[in-house]
């Protein structure tokens, strides 16, 4: 059946025209009951009977009542009514229906005579009159009939502010379903109050009831994707060890990870369902990295996280449900906003060399960690959005699919044509379906909104096949990116609802990107006119494209200096994906906060190999050493620079072969300085300015220039000359003091000899006499000398021992009257007394000491 309404520009469908005029005669009814209210009032009045409650309400308002009395909720808002359960969401014959909820008095005065129906309304034809009725949802003027009987719940009073439980079980047979389609079901609350004490609707709350008993020829083939998407929270930094341990920015991902977060729930639920994962890799190696050790930010240090075995339970659980259902897709790693990169990166150089490498490394990532090969082709705009840039970005990537969605790519068709569109230059558009997509948006963690958006949801997909029940589609739904624990729930429980698959069947992504495309459908991006004004607010501006390449540009001349450049080259590349994910939409500050910090973390790193600041340098002579130290504090070695010294006076000062500019290469381990000497040449004294700066390979100034200044103080001939003179004449003074004690140490000694001499000739006459005593000094034993005769003269100027096996040192009798030649002594004849000592010390014959080198 053609759905005509849906057409955009078309008029309402028949059901929706009925709907319309029933709605204007019932509401004919009210007026016409005050009209006989009004006249029967004086003839009440008169038999002394009690007022109309028309007539009561109307008397009130004419003699003023307060004004809380306008604010008291009244008519179908007196009671809220809300549906908690209904199963089966989509019954078949000999089923029995089963309605659970609660009514809740919310006027101040008690409801009386309370009683809970089930009515059951016409069957609706077409998507749009069920978005139709959506919006009546509180309209009481053209309630059918209850289901009656024994199938309604009868309360004696509703107290105000309390809720009272109420549940309905009601065969499928008794409540009049007639043909295939969709109904809308209804549960009401009548009674009374003070205000109005006759029986009327106070409250209503309304859904949707698929009735399909059997299965159909043509059923819809139904994708689902099924999201793996999370903020970023991994930071550039790492540790200095080998596994180079990760830092995270903080540690909320475990709460997604832990049972019952959002993630556990995505991965508990998805394994039991038909559906399509879609997984940003960078979910999955940040979950991988939390298996092992790693480390969180707490303000300025780090402290290690504790979320191991949740990380691992998790990913084990992903792992086992993927190869169950190998359906999966991976999107460039860190889920990259495409549309952010169109509009606000097209104009930035480097852009979108970005994407190339997310896209690269997405599918390695999920096989690694998953072992099941992903499909990696298609790209997934924010909310389908597409025009002609976005597709561009997209496709310059590698994909040549791009997931769009039905209020971006329009039709102008009675049905919901399939997915797959050829939108030129081989690129595939799979449009999904916004009704569906859109359906668990919102609020959902009450169970009676999620109640109304399951049966919703099942309402609208059966209405698609009954459009055209001859013709088979492909339809794909692609909820949102992030869903919350209570959406994931719901939108298992609405795929629970399919299946029996009589109207749907369940397909995958590739197969609906791959089915044959509808020949009526459109293949026409919209223009950049078209795209939304809401969506483009949330992109990433300009200015942080312009950051990430400074960020780039500085990373590149980090990385060439390395000897291990892949230890940063991977955690910044990855940054930088993080850094203009889909996830920071709606969070501007978030996303500048992270670029900042991996910002400051490579200015950090890099200052690690710096100049350090010299003082003044004095220099003294034509050339001297000029030393420039160069300091590396990272753990790997640095290659690949050159310190270059610059003269800015090479009249003054010159460096190494007589040039203003001298240079030398750098290579430094981790951990260590070097000294690098440039040798600088004096041409004239006087202050001189000199500037180091550290260069790459290809000239690319490195770090910050150090400048400092050298005092050149050159020594000329002329002082020289004075010098040498100075010096000269300190040496001619000492030699004629040398010449002068020398000639008088001579002058004494020969005057020595002369006494001697005479004191000899005097003893030799007086010792004649005991010569037979052999006491004489030349006769005795030992005493060197034969027959008498005298003993030469002593050159050392000792006398003989009286031990004669030790040579005496004692001075003999005759010098001793000289005592200031005393120090003459000490040597072996005239000479300065730093002249050494003579040894005439024996040898010890004790052995020598322990480690005492004995010289034999």
């Amino acid at each position: 059946m053609a759905e005509a309404a849906d057409i955009q520009g078309m008029k309402h469908s028949p059901a929706r025209r009925w709907l319309g005029r029933s709605a204007a005669v019932a509401a004919g009814v009210p007026l016409l009951a005050g009209l006989l209210g009004g006249l029967a009032a004086p003839q009440a009045s008169a038999a002394g009977s009690t007022a109309s409650p028309l007539s009561t309400a109307t008397t009130g308002a004419a003699t003023g009542s307060p004004a809380s009395a306008a604010a008291e909720p009244s008519g179908p808002k007196t009671v809220s009514v809300a549906l908690d359960t209904l199963a089966p969401s989509a019954p078949t014959k000999g089923d029995t229906l089963t309605i659970s909820g609660t009514v809740t008095n919310k006027s101040k005065k008690p409801v009386t005579d309370a009683q809970v129906d089930l009515r059951v309304g016409p069957q609706l034809t077409g998507r749009t009159a069920i978005d139709d009725a959506v919006e009546r949802s509180n309209d009481t003027t053209y309630d059918p009939l209850p289901v009656g009987g024994k199938y309604k719940v009868e309360f004696g009073k509703l107290a105000s502010g309390i809720s009272y439980d109420f549940a309905l079980s009601v065969p499928v047979s008794k409540l009049g379903l007639g043909a295939d389609g969709v109904y809308q079901l209804g549960v009401t609350l009548t009674g009374r109050t003070a205000a109005e004490p006759y029986d009327h609707t106070l409250g209503v709350r309304r859904t949707f009831l698929p009735w399909q008993p059997d299965s159909v020829d043509k059923k819809t083939r139904f994708t689902y994707l099924w999201p793996l998407i999370s903020t970023s929270h991994v930071s550039a930094e790492t540790g200095s060890d080998d596994q180079q341990t990760p830092v995270f920015e903080n540690d909320d991902l475990a709460q997604e990870l832990a049972p019952g977060g959002r993630l556990e729930q995505l991965v508990s639920l998805g394994s039991q369902l038909p559906v399509t994962w879609v997984v940003d890799p960078d979910l999955l190696a940040t979950v991988e990295a939390m298996t092992d050790p790693y480390r969180v930010r707490d303000g300025k240090s780090t402290v290690a996280g504790k979320n191991q075995l949740v990380a691992r339970s998790w990913l084990n659980a992903l792992e086992k449900a993927v190869q169950d259902n190998g359906n999966i897709v991976a999107l460039p790693f860190g889920d990259p906003d495409l549309a952010s990169l169109a509009h606000g990166g097209e104009n930035v150089s480097g852009t979108l060399g970005h994407l190339q490498s997310s896209s690269e490394v997405a599918g390695k990532t999920v096989e690694t960690i998953l072992h099941v090969p992903p499909a990696t082709d298609f790209a997934w705009p924010a909310e389908g959005a597409v025009d002609p840039s976005i597709v561009d970005v997209a496709t310059s990537a590698g994909a040549d699919k791009v997931i769009s969605r039905s209020d971006s790519i329009q039709d102008n068709l009675p049905y919901t044509a399939s997915a797959a569109r050829p939108i030129g230059g081989g690129t595939t558009a799979v449009v999904s379906d916004t009704r569906l997509s859109k359906a668990f948006e919102g609020d959902v963690t009450k169970a009676g909104s999620s109640t109304l958006a399951v049966q919703k949801f099942l309402a609208q997909s059966l209405a698609v096949n009954l459009q055209d029940p001859s013709k088979q589609r492909d339809i794909v739904v692609a909820p949102q990116r992030t869903p919350s624990a209570s959406q994931a729930q719901s939108m298992a429980r609405a795929l629970q609802g399919l299946d029996g698959q009589r109207w749907t069947q369940p397909s995958d992504l590739v197969a609906a990107a791959a089915a044959k495309p509808d020949t009526n459908a459109n293949t026409k991006v919209p223009g950049p006119s078209r795209y939304p004004d809401k969506l483009r607010a949330q992109e990433l501006p300009t200015s942080a494209f312009e950051d990430l390449k400074g960020m780039g540009e500085r990373l590149g001349k980090f990385k060439a200096i390395l000897t291990l450049p892949d230890r940063v080259a991977t955690p910044f590349a990855n940054a930088v994906n993080r850094a203009v994910s889909t996830s920071w939409r709606g969070n501007a500050k978030g996303a500048e906060q992270y670029r900042g910090s991996v910002n400051r973390y490579l200015t950090s790193l890099a200052s690690e190999v710096q100049l350090i600041q010299k003082s003044e340098l004095t220099l003294s002579g034509r050339s001297a050493t000029i030393p420039v130290t160069v300091q590396n504090q990272l753990l790997q070695g640095v290659d690949n620079l050159v310190l270059r010294l610059q003269s800015t006076n090479a009249t003054r000062l010159k460096l190494d072969d007589g040039s203003a500019v001298a240079e030398q290469p750098i290579k430094i381990d981790g951990g260590h300085t070097q000294v690098v000497k440039f040798t600088g040449a004096a041409n004239a004294n006087g202050p001189v300015e000199l500037t180091a700066q550290l260069y790459t390979t290809d000239n690319r100034p490195y770090g910050s220039p150090m400048t400092f200044q050298v005092r050149v103080s050159e020594l000329t001939p002329t002082v020289m000359l004075v010098i040498a003179g100075g010096v000269l004449m300190l040496v001619l003074a000492g030699v004629k003091m040398y010449s002068q004690r020398k000639r008088a140490v001579a002058a004494k000694a020969a005057e020595d000899k002369a006494a001697a001499d005479a004191g000899a000739e005097a003893g030799g006459d007086a010792g004649g006499d005991g010569a037979d005593d052999g006491d004489s000094p030349g006769g005795g034993p030992g005493s060197g000398t034969d027959g008498g005769e005298s003993p030469a003269p002593d050159p050392a100027g000792t006398a003989p021992s009286a031990d004669p096996a030790v040579p005496s040192t004692e001075p003999s009798a005759k010098p001793s009257a000289a005592p200031e030649n005393r120090g003459d002594l000490d040597g072996a004849g005239p000479g300065q007394p730093s002249d050494p000592a003579q040894d005439t010390r024996p040898e010890s014959g004790d052995p020598s000491g322990k480690g005492e080198k004995v010289d034999r």
